[in-house]
């Protein structure tokens, strides 16, 4: 669920109070009278605690719990703030309703199902009730050697583009889109939401947007590496600033790297930085990626979102055209599936080591593979093929076997044929 943000640039938060954690089996009440039954604790933060959980009834709340439950002090805002957003935009049926008429097969948002006050000992509580997720993107990413593949990325784009029209259309922007607030969803692995709705600023109150004014106090709010130009110079979040930031995240997800990402103590090198790049796209690109591995659409993505005025409603259907040009010029779909090897209950399997050399065996002309284990790992796919057409005579005839001129085939699959190359590496 929402991770703490990272501290640099950010305004120094208001001192909270610290959450008391209740104990599995505690029941909360929300305002329509339904209730609730508390689980165990499964993530605590500055905001509070998070709670696994399900409808009241005699049984106690198992790991399969279908909710959660966020619970903080009254006096904490965080919450407060991001309870607005559901209570407004993401009940069950609105949700429903956008789906069927965008014929979507879901949109990444949170279902809201209830919140309330709960008092204990005195003292009361806020608590908002939302769907259970599973892994969130950022493990994932530090666990896949920070790299997404194009594909993924690529799709990644299109569904936080759908949720991102969902939040706009119904008077609200995010302003905090990164790896750790995208979450998995536990039943279908593949899909993804979007959630920690805390930064969640209503950009249209009243249906007037707001103006564009700088305020000093209010400079580099939400994860600095990615954060929009907007709110590094302190400008109420606009909708053209979470595209911004979903293009910084794209290619960060692609590259593992941001030109700034070195500074990230100097909030003010950071915005320069971007600032710089707003008219200069191939020169960001150029410093993220090869020559040979500039996605062009990403690059067409940015330039077109740079181009977007403060209040200017966004082109999401040819943004979303732009990255699915992308798909198509790899060879690939929107199939709707994530490469992340992710089993049924969100966890990702060790890799095969048969499986690891093959790979590496597919890419052998990529400059970072090393030329030995690219051999290894050819002698070892080709002695495999060779033992599935003769299982049973193949190991037993190869010591007698006499070979005047041996072919590269042969020379790679028998150790004992001498040969020019120099020896492969023991393994």
């Amino acid at each position: 669920m929402p991770n703490v943000k990272k501290a640099a640039g950010k305004r120094g938060p208001a001192k909270r109070k610290l959450a008391e954690e209740f104990s599995p089996g505690e029941v909360f009440t929300d305002t329509s009278k339904k209730d609730w039954k508390l689980g165990p604790v499964i993530g605590k933060g500055g905001f509070g605690c998070l709670y696994l959980a399900d409808i009241n009834s005699s049984k106690p709340v198992g790991s399969d719990a279908p909710y959660v439950i966020k619970v903080e002090p009254s006096a904490n805002g965080s919450l407060f703030t991001e309870l607005k957003f559901y209570m407004r935009a993401a009940k069950p049926e609105l949700i429903k309703k956008w789906i069927a008429s965008h014929k979507l097969k879901y949109i990444g948002v949170p279902r809201y199902w209830g919140s309330g006050l709960h008092e204990k000992n005195g003292k009361s509580y806020r608590f908002m009730v939302m769907d259970r997720f599973g892994k969130d993107l950022q493990k994932i990413f530090e666990e896949k050697g920070k790299r997404f593949t194009r594909k993924t990325v690529l799709q990644l784009g299109l569904r936080i583009l759908d949720i991102l029209e969902y939040a706009h259309e119904h008077g609200y922007v995010h302003g905090d889109i990164k790896a750790s607030n995208l979450l998995l969803s536990c039943k279908t692995p593949h899909q993804v939401y979007l959630v920690d709705y805390g930064l969640a600023c209503r950009y249209c109150p009243e249906g007037t947007h707001k103006d564009y004014k700088e305020d000093p106090k209010r400079c580099h709010d939400g994860t600095l590496e990615y954060t929009s130009i907007d709110a590094h110079r302190g400008v109420a979040p606009s909708r053209h600033g979470d595209l911004q930031i979903l293009g910084y995240c794209m290619i960060y997800w692609l590259s593992g790297h941001l030109p700034w990402e070195d500074n990230l103590k100097d909030p003010s090198y950071v915005r320069d930085s971007k600032i710089r790049y707003t008219d200069d796209i191939a020169e960001l690109m150029s410093n993220c990626f090869t020559e040979k591995e500039k996605p062009g659409e990403i690059a067409r993505y940015m330039e077109k979102v740079m181009t977007l005025t403060y209040s200017e409603k966004p082109p999401y259907q040819q943004l979303q055209e732009i990255l699915l040009c992308g798909l198509k010029n790899i060879g690939q779909k929107d199939d709707g599936i994530l490469d992340f090897d992710i089993s049924e209950n969100g966890d990702i399997p060790e890799k095969p080591a048969l499986k690891a050399r093959r790979r590496l065996f597919a890419t052998s002309d990529s400059a970072a593979a090393d030329e030995d284990d690219t051999e290894t790992a050819m002698d070892e796919v080709k002695t495999t093929q060779k033992r599935k057409r003769a299982p049973s005579t193949i190991e037993a005839r190869a010591s007698k076997l006499k070979v005047p001129k041996a072919s590269p085939k042969v020379q790679k699959a028998s150790p004992k044929i001498k040969t020019s190359k120099k020896p492969r590496k023991k393994t």
